[in-house]
Order: C-alpha cells, then structure tokens, then sequence
C-alpha cells in the first residue's frame, strides 16, 4: 500500500516562505505518478494547489501562480512545495496526494486516489 507522509508545515509571518515535503513509500509507487497539493482551510472546501505530471508539466491554482513552486526528487520519492511571499489566506492543512493515471490539473489532484494525513500551515499578518 502506497504511503504519503507529508511534513514542514508550521506558522509562518506573512511574506515568509516553507517548503513543504511528502514522502512516497510502498506499493506501486514510481516516479511517474502524478502528483500534487491540495488544501483546505476551516469551513471551506478543498481547492488544489498545484500538480506535477510524469513528464514534469506543473499546474498551479492562480493563487499561487508566482508564489508557489512544486518539484519532485525521484531518488529520495519526495514530492516538495515551496511556498514564497506567504499570505495569511494561504493558512490551511495542505496534502499531497498522488495517482498512477490521474490526471495532473488543479482538479484532478482533489480525485487522486492516494492521500497524505496533511501538514499544517498557519500565517499571521
């Protein structure tokens, strides 16, 4: 069964910047799934971040267009958000999520088949 392990999340002044890592482990898992973030706030639904595709294609929600980078390291199976000039509306519980045939979009990372526990991300103004 395919673990994802998310970490790194913590509070932050606004304008600081994290970077977020989610770490892949057993089953099927290889470096040609699609990954990606997501979050979700208290009281609102979840909205995807950002999606990587096996061929390295990347998506973004316009919110973090410009602010937000996602990126993978095959050998160490970590998926990585960094997340620059944070914003108070960025607080949320972020997750990374992957899939072997998904589809690598802003929606289709809120269908992945497999999910993290989340990590935290507080930012204070």
């Amino acid at each position: 069964k395919v673990q994802l392990v998310e970490s790194g999340g913590e509070t932050v002044e606004a304008g600081g910047s994290l970077k977020l890592s989610c770490v892949a482990s057993g089953g099927p898992y290889n470096q040609y799934w699609s990954m990606g973030w997501f979050r979700q706030a208290p009281g609102k639904e979840r909205e995807g971040v950002a999606a990587l595709d096996e061929n390295g294609s990347v998506a973004y929600a316009d919110a973090v267009k410009g602010r937000f980078t996602v990126s993978k390291d095959n050998a160490k199976k970590t998926l990585y958000l960094q997340m620059n000039n944070l914003k108070p509306e960025d607080t949320a519980k972020y997750y990374c999520a992957g899939d072997p045939v998904g589809m690598a979009d802003i929606n289709g990372v809120l269908h992945f088949d497999y999910r993290g526990q989340g990590t935290q991300v507080t930012v204070t103004s």
